[in-house]
C-alpha cells in the first residue's frame, strides 16, 4: 500500500512516475499488473467533450452609484442574476433571443445566432472584451437603474467555472431509425441509420479508470480547462446504480460530478463554446484526472481496455424519454468507424476529440513530473449507494438502460 503522502513526496523531490492512462493499458499488457504497480506512482486520464451543464459564476464588482443587477447580458447572451447585487451565473448552453431579427439581416447576424454562453466564457478565458448590459432594482441602498459597460477577466472580481455535471463515467450512442434527419444535443443524426454518434472518448476517459470512484472523491484535484480545478460534489443526474459489467464499467449513463476551477487560471484551449445545428450552444472542455496508485486493485481497474468496455445505441426517433436501444456496443467497435445495427453497417463518429482528450492526459502528467501538480486527499466519498429514480408520468420508475 502506498499513501498520498508518499507520492506527493516523490513529485515535489521530482522522483515520481507517471504515465498517462494509455500507457498503462499498454504497459499491462507487455509486464502485467504486478510489475506495472511497482513501476507507476500516478496515472494520468483525460477528456475533452461538450459538457452543456457548465457556467461561470462571475462578481463584477460594485458600480457607483451601486446596482442591484436583476437583469444581465454579455454580449446579448443573458446570464442568471438572481443572487447578490452584482453575482451572476452564466450557463454554457444560455443563447441571445434573434427569433425577430429582420429577415434582411439574417446572413450578418447568423454568427451571432450561433453564439452562446460558452463562447462568451471562452472569450473571457482567451482575455478578450465583453459588453455587459444590465438592468436593476432600484432600492435605497441601490439607486442604480441601469448600467452597461465592457468588462474582462481582469476587470471583474471572482470569475470561476462551476459546472454541476460533468465527466459522465458513460454515456449513450445516437441514431436515428425514423424518416427524417434529427438534429440532438448528439448533433445531426442521418435518418434510416446512416450514422452513430457517440461523446465519450472510451477507456482513457477519467471515470472508467475509477469505476466504483474508490479514489476520486470530494476535494480531488484536477485539471480543469488548462486550469486547477476540484471535484466539488456529485453531478446532477448521479446514477452510480447503473448496471455493470463483471469489470465493474456500467453500460450506459452512470456517475457524473460537479466541478469548479478559477477560469481566470484557464487556457483557452481547453474551454470552447461549440453550437449544434437547431439543437443550441454547449461548451467542449477538458478535464483531466491524475489517479494516485495506492494498490494492485487500482492498476487493474485503470487497465480496462475499448474493447471491455460498452455503450448502449439509442434511437432518437422515438420521441420519449426513455427510447429503445439497438443493444450494447463496445468503444473499440465504435472507435473502429463503423458498427453493425440490425444486420446494416453504419458509420460512426465520437463528439469527443480522442486527440485532445489524449493531450489532456500529457498535459496534466507533465505537471506532475515537474512538481507544479501534487495530489489532493479526498475529504469525503462520492455517495456510490443513492441515485435519482426516473419516472414516467405515472410514477413507475423508468430504470435506464
Amino acid at each position: 500500500m502506498r499513501t498520498i503522502a508518499e507520492i506527493n513526496e516523490k513529485i515535489q523531490s521530482k522522483k515520481v512516475v507517471v504515465w498517462t492512462a494509455e500507457e498503462l493499458k499498454s504497459k499491462v499488457l507487455e509486464i502485467g499488473v504486478t510489475q506495472a504497480y511497482k513501476e507507476v506512482d500516478v496515472i494520468c486520464t483525460g477528456t475533452f467533450e461538450p459538457m452543456e451543464s457548465s457556467g461561470a459564476l462571475i462578481n463584477l464588482g460594485h458600480t457607483d452609484p451601486p446596482i442591484k443587477i436583476r437583469q444581465c447580458w454579455l454580449d446579448g447572451i443573458p446570464a442568471y442574476a438572481g443572487f447578490g447585487a452584482v453575482d451572476i451565473y452564466l450557463g454554457a448552453s444560455a443563447m441571445g433571443d434573434y427569433s425577430n431579427i429582420p429577415e434582411q439581416m439574417e446572413i450578418e447576424n447568423r454568427q451571432n445566432s450561433e453564439r452562446g454562453g460558452g463562447h462568451i466564457i471562452e472569450d473571457l478565458i482567451a482575455g478578450k472584451t465583453i459588453q455587459l448590459r444590465a438592468s436593476g432594482q432600484m432600492t435605497d441602498c441601490y439607486p442604480r437603474g441601469s448600467f452597461e459597460t465592457t468588462i474582462t477577466k481582469d476587470s471583474i472580481n471572482q470569475f470561476y467555472l462551476f459546472n454541476p455535471r460533468n465527466l459522465y463515467q458513460n454515456f449513450i450512442v445516437g441514431v436515428n431509425g425514423g424518416e427524417n434527419p434529427l438534429y440532438t444535443y448528439l448533433g445531426l443524426l442521418y435518418p434510416r441509420l446512416a450514422n452513430a454518434v457517440y461523446s465519450n472518448p472510451g477507456a482513457i476517459s477519467p471515470l472508467f479508470n475509477d469505476p466504483d470512484l474508490q479514489i476520486i472523491g470530494i476535494g480531488t484535484r484536477i485539471f480543469l480547462g488548462g486550469g486547477i480545478g476540484y471535484i466539488a460534489w456529485e453531478g446532477t443526474q448521479h446514477f452510480p446504480l447503473q448496471k455493470r459489467l463483471p469489470n465493474r464499467t456500467p453500460i450506459g449513463p452512470a456517475a457524473t460530478l460537479a466541478l469548479i476551477g478559477d477560469a481566470k487560471q484557464m487556457d483557452a484551449r481547453w474551454v470552447r463554446g461549440c453550437y449544434f445545428r437547431n439543437y443550441g450552444a454547449s461548451l467542449m472542455l477538458g478535464v483531466g484526472v491524475p489517479i494516485p496508485v495506492l494498490n494492485e486493485e487500482v492498476i487493474r481497474h485503470c487497465s480496462v481496455q475499448d474493447l471491455e468496455i460498452v455503450a448502449p445505441v439509442v434511437d432518437f426517433s422515438i420521441p420519449r424519454r426513455v427510447r429503445p436501444t439497438f443493444g450494447l456496443v463496445t468503444y473499440a467497435q465504435l472507435k473502429s468507424g463503423k458498427i453493425t445495427i440490425e444486420g446494416k453497417s453504419v458509420r460512426t463518429a465520437s463528439l469527443a476529440s480522442i486527440s485532445f482528450s489524449r493531450q489532456v492526459a500529457v498535459e496534466l502528467k507533465q505537471w506532475i513530473e515537474a512538481g507544479e501538480f501534487t495530489l489532493t486527499e479526498s475529504v469525503a466519498s462520492i455517495p456510490m449507494e443513492r441515485t435519482f429514480v426516473p419516472q414516467d408520468r405515472w410514477g413507475s420508475p423508468l430504470m435506464m438502460e
